[in-house]
């Protein structure tokens, strides 16, 4: 929870302060009772299939069947004390309509062998600036050759990265995608099955009102149950669990309602007697050697696509959004932050950065989550006030969800275009 924290409070600083200016009334004027929020621009794009593929620019790659693998290498690349070939595949140009000022990237990959990927991202001002290239994560499904890891220190030019959020010092018009796939020497290629970035624009949410949970019946989804805290003090070469475990074991909590927990072998090297090995395993798998940290949110869906095939992040605008997925049999990872008395019912008084899984609704529109942040795993299903879960949730993290789901679960249709 709290390696999460500092994200969450720059995000709120910043949507407050960016836009204060623009709120404030001028002296002696008042601002009418009925003024609209400002609209929260949110807008995903995904690339999954051949044709999408086949849309970018290939240097040395080739698509097949959905996937991305190497075919003659365009580089070569020293890394880690080690050499590796290299090629890339260009996104095509995005305009979302709206001037962006964050953009969060998340991906599909398979990484055999001393095999690895890159992700990074570039951006367009409407006047035609083009920034530099940078780093949103050096990943691979394991740990034996390379750490993943994200990459700090990027602010050279027009935006930076903030973990695994690029953020503009500009608002950008337009932003586009590279992907570099690595292999060693007698590797295979890594295969990349889908790769996307969610490019928003949110202003201070603060003080708008509850969204209106619309007509129908409650509906709870069933999510198996994990406590962070049943792991307090494993591991601490990967944070040592409790506190910091909560995005591994909500990711590990969604697995689990899709029967896709990763086989015993996996997990085979936790010791006995551990509650839920397999969420030591997901921290394991999730752990960003420069955050030091298992919160890196795309993190946690690669991780989770290696098991169910699809997972992505993105960001709702409110708790009806949210519906859409629960109304599809998809449980959602939500990133919360809240203060003293401003979450009635949670096993934690304040977080500065917290994951849980919304898993459902009471008739009344209220949120029942499965918040790892419980002692065990008896306390882990509650009920949190709507209004209070929006207040901790839409103006923190920006609405952040990670969406997770097997191919028995289509995604809900809707008009959004945030998924």
């Amino acid at each position: 929870m709290a390696q999460s924290g500092y994200r969450h409070r720059v995000l709120r600083s910043l949507l407050v302060g960016v836009l204060t200016a623009a709120l404030v009334a001028p002296v002696g004027l008042t601002a009418p009772a009925s003024a609209a929020p400002a609209p929260r621009r949110i807008v995903y794009t995904g690339w999954t299939s051949d044709a999408d593929f086949r849309a970018g620019t290939l240097l040395g790659v080739a698509v097949s069947r959905g996937h991305l693998v190497m075919d003659a290498p365009v580089a070569t690349r020293s890394y880690a004390g080690r050499r590796y070939d290299v090629a890339q595949w260009v996104s095509p140009w995005r305009t979302p309509g709206f001037d962006l000022t964050e953009l969060i990237s998340s991906w599909d990959a398979r990484t055999p062998g001393n095999s690895w990927i890159e992700v990074q991202v570039r951006g367009r001002t409407g006047g035609g600036r083009t920034s530099s290239w940078d780093v949103l994560g050096r990943w691979a499904a394991g740990a034996k050759f390379i750490r993943r890891t994200s990459v700090p220190a990027q602010g050279d030019d027009l935006a930076g990265v903030n973990v695994d959020t690029w953020q503009t010092r500009t608002g950008m018009s337009g932003w586009q995608l590279r992907v570099l796939l690595m292999r060693g020497q007698g590797a295979p290629s890594p295969q990349v099955d889908g790769v996307g970035a969610v490019a928003s624009r949110l202003p201070n949410v603060s003080g708008v009102a509850t969204s209106d949970p619309g007509p129908g019946p409650g509906i709870v989804l069933r999510v198996p149950r994990y406590s962070q805290m049943a792991h307090r003090g494993h591991y601490p070469k990967w944070g040592s669990g409790g506190e910091a475990w909560c995005s591994p074991t909500s990711t590990s909590m969604v697995l689990g309602r899709y029967d896709a927990l990763p086989p015993a072998r996996a997990y085979g090297w936790v010791p006995d007697g551990h509650v839920a090995p397999w969420v030591d395993h997901a921290a394991r798998m999730t752990y960003d050697r420069a955050y030091a940290g298992t919160g890196n949110w795309p993190f946690n869906t690669a991780y989770a696509a290696t098991l169910t095939r699809d997972a992505f992040v993105t960001r709702l605008r409110n708790l009806r959004e949210a519906r859409y997925f629960i109304e599809a049999g998809i449980p959602l990872v939500a990133s919360i932050s809240f203060g003293a008395g401003e979450l009635d019912g949670a096993p934690i008084s304040s977080s500065n950065g917290h994951l849980l899984v919304i898993a459902g609704f009471t008739a009344r529109g209220d949120v029942v989550v499965n918040d790892p942040a419980a002692r065990s795993r008896s306390g882990v299903r509650r009920t949190y006030d709507r209004g209070q879960f929006e207040d901790a949730w839409i103006p923190t993290s920006g609405g952040l969800v990670y969406v997770i789901r097997d191919r028995a679960h289509p995604l809900p249709v809707t008009p959004q275009r945030n998924w």
